[in-house]
């Protein structure tokens, strides 16, 4: 019945595009030095958007926007950058903007875009809205620094907005959720997947990676796990499922990660040993899963999974929290 290919025994649940990394430095219209870590979304006339995090040899990082039609290839990418940091109205962003997230959000007929704003006091979550990836609406710094890797969900649970995001403490960086009536004033905060400890992969240090996905079942959770080793640290990813109408519930969670740094791409670069997703579309059949992805904080890279078959591994692999 699976057509799932087998790495050392374990079940293949993404497979890399033959052609990665798809985007590069090399192929931007002005300089870089490097591109990674690009949310995702398919627009309304069926385009692929990448609103990729572009870093210059300052080290500050911007957003730019990439098209295609397919997905994978005829990339035309904004002549100069998209969303550049404004430092002088959001202090916050003195020293770059990074590693965005896209969602829709039906109620305001806009994108929301959850993206890391770095500053002198560290990074910090800010919300911007957008219908056109060409004009933005900045509503500022929501949740201070240290906090990172946020997502919107696309609709109200129980009347308010739900992000996503990890903020760091003594304890360890943990997944936690809050709500807010206007997109502007937070509270409710929820600690709702926590890093293990010890040896674990995950341990110490985990993040969202993509927003959730809505799926039947729940909000299917893309993390990543960091370890930390010898030679550095080591991201990869695990899976997580949340229940649709409280969120801050999770059903299931894999103990083994599903993903990690293994091409030359994602073992080689600025970062090395770094696979590290900020967005993803469906494909045509509601279940492929287009996962794109930072490799080694150089290039972007993508692969493809199904929904379905994350599920099902998350039943037969996933332990209840």
């Amino acid at each position: 019945m699976s057509h799932m290919g087998k790495a050392r025994g374990y079940e293949t649940l993404f497979h890399r595009h033959a052609t990665n990394p798809i985007l590069t430095a090399e192929d931007w219209p002005y300089p870089a030095h490097s591109v990674f870590n690009p949310a995702a979304t398919r627009l309304s006339d069926g385009t692929t958007l990448l609103l990729c995090r572009v870093e210059d040899r300052r080290g500050h990082s911007h957003l730019c926007a990439a098209r295609s039609q397919n997905g994978v290839d005829g990339w035309t990418i904004d002549e100069e950058p998209t969303m550049r940091p404004e430092p002088e109205r959001y202090p916050e962003e003195l020293w770059g903007i990074e590693d965005p997230r896209i969602t829709f959000v039906e109620e305001l007929g806009k994108y929301a875009i959850a993206y890391t704003a770095f500053s002198k006091g560290g990074p910090g979550v800010a919300l911007a809205l957008t219908d056109d990836f060409r004009r933005f609406e900045r509503l500022g710094l929501v949740m201070q620094p240290d906090d990172k890797d946020a997502a919107l969900l696309p609709r109200r649970i129980d009347g308010s907005f739900a992000l996503l995001h990890r903020p760091m403490a003594d304890s360890g960086a943990h997944v936690w959720i809050s709500y807010s009536p206007d997109l502007r004033n937070w509270g409710g905060h929820k600690l709702i997947l926590p890093a293990r400890k010890g040896s674990w992969w995950d341990a110490n240090k985990v993040g969202m990676s993509p927003p959730p996905i809505e799926t039947a079942r729940g909000w299917l959770m893309i993390y990543h796990g960091v370890r930390n080793t010898a030679s550095g640290s080591l991201y990869r990813l695990g899976l997580a499922l949340f229940a649709l109408d409280r969120p801050e519930q999770c059903l299931l969670r894999g103990d083994s990660w599903i993903f990690g740094p293994e091409a030359p791409y994602e073992r080689e670069g600025d970062v090395p040993n770094v696979a590290f997703p900020c967005g993803y579309t469906l494909g045509a059949d509601g279940d492929t899963i287009n996962l794109y992805y930072g490799g080694a904080d150089s290039c972007v890279a993508l692969a493809t999974g199904s929904i379905r078959q994350l599920l099902g591994w998350l039943d037969e692999h996933g332990v209840a929290s």
